[in-house]
């Protein structure tokens, strides 16, 4: 199931509350509050404002999103990503701009980069890069 929501040329927000449960794909446009229940993903190229009930089972694509309740899935936002205190976050996070209030369950790894400076792996070491601790016989204490 995929349920589609589509406020493009409007400034009308939409909002579903915490007695709403989906399972299923979410897509929209605009801008839209959800404080229920979803397994599913939801992908937008608006702003998504996760309720203080809401609970996610899955990855959300957004270009910004303010996440509160609890989410067990990967976040990516074009934009930013704002976890609000008391969030409870289970998996991935990427986006150019991260905000973290205190009081955030995070688990998971983030990448935030602004600049979009393509990530460089570090140099391979070489087996004579590795260096060696100081042999005991030749270390002198004062």
């Amino acid at each position: 199931m995929e349920i589609q929501m589509n406020t493009t040329g409007t400034n009308s927000k939409n909002i579903l509350n915490s007695d709403v449960e989906i399972k299923g794909n979410l897509k929209f446009a605009g801008e839209l509050t959800f404080d229920g229940k979803l397994d599913g993903e939801i992908s937008t190229d608006g702003v998504l404002n996760l309720g203080d009930n809401a609970v996610i089972n899955g990855n959300i694509n957004s270009q910004s999103v303010v996440v509160r309740g609890k989410i067990n899935g990967n976040i990516t936002a074009k934009e930013k990503i704002d976890i609000k205190s008391r969030t409870e976050l289970f998996g991935d996070i990427r986006a150019p701009k991260l905000v973290i209030e205190e009081g955030v369950t995070f688990v998971g790894k983030s990448e935030v980069n602004p600049n979009k400076i393509p990530p460089t792996p570090p140099p391979a070491l070489r087996p004579g890069d590795i260096p060696k601790p100081p042999d005991p016989a030749k270390t002198t204490v004062r």
